[in-house]
């Protein structure tokens, strides 16, 4: 299933049992398609999402593979809270090894959920933005979203 958002196209695919992938553009094909009750969950959840009105998601996740660090770093990514960002090498130290800031940006970069597990939320030294699968515009603007609904929801005036 295909959403319109305003990062542009976001395509979710889910089995049975999980949801196991989100992709910026169209999707084609299975696996499973506007009638997979988890598809349809995904993509109620992301409409919230972009709607400002979701912070977190609660569908299942599909075991996507990946190597033990890629699954540690993706792990780190899913405790980083709504409308915060961590550094490439803050998530290296979170996942016992300081020096692999560059092998966090390729996990991130192979995260198959983007989104539900928030790699845009990982930035640079600095807060520098840098490295995102899906552009650096739709990096700037997932931010910003975040931003803008953080303080809506905590600076209620």
């Amino acid at each position: 299933m295909t959403l319109s958002t305003p990062i542009g196209e976001v395509s979710v695919a889910a089995d049975d049992e999980a949801v196991c992938r989100v992709r910026f553009g169209r999707q084609e094909g299975p696996p499973g398609g506007p009638d997979n009750r988890l598809v349809v969950a995904a993509a109620a959840q992301l409409e919230e999402y972009f709607a400002g009105r979701r912070t977190a998601f609660d569908v299942p996740l599909a075991d996507v593979g990946g190597t033990d660090f890629e699954r540690a770093v993706w792990a780190a990514l899913s405790t980083i809270p709504y409308g915060e960002t961590r550094t490439y090498g803050q998530i290296a130290d979170a996942v016992g090894d300081r020096g692999a800031a560059r092998a966090v940006g390729m996990a991130c970069n192979r995260n198959r959920l983007p989104v539900l597990l928030p790699c845009h939320r990982v930035v640079g030294a600095g807060g520098k933005l840098v490295g995102f699968g899906g552009g650096l515009r739709r990096k700037r603007l997932l931010l910003e979203l975040e931003a803008r609904v953080r303080v809506e929801r905590d600076f209620t005036f």
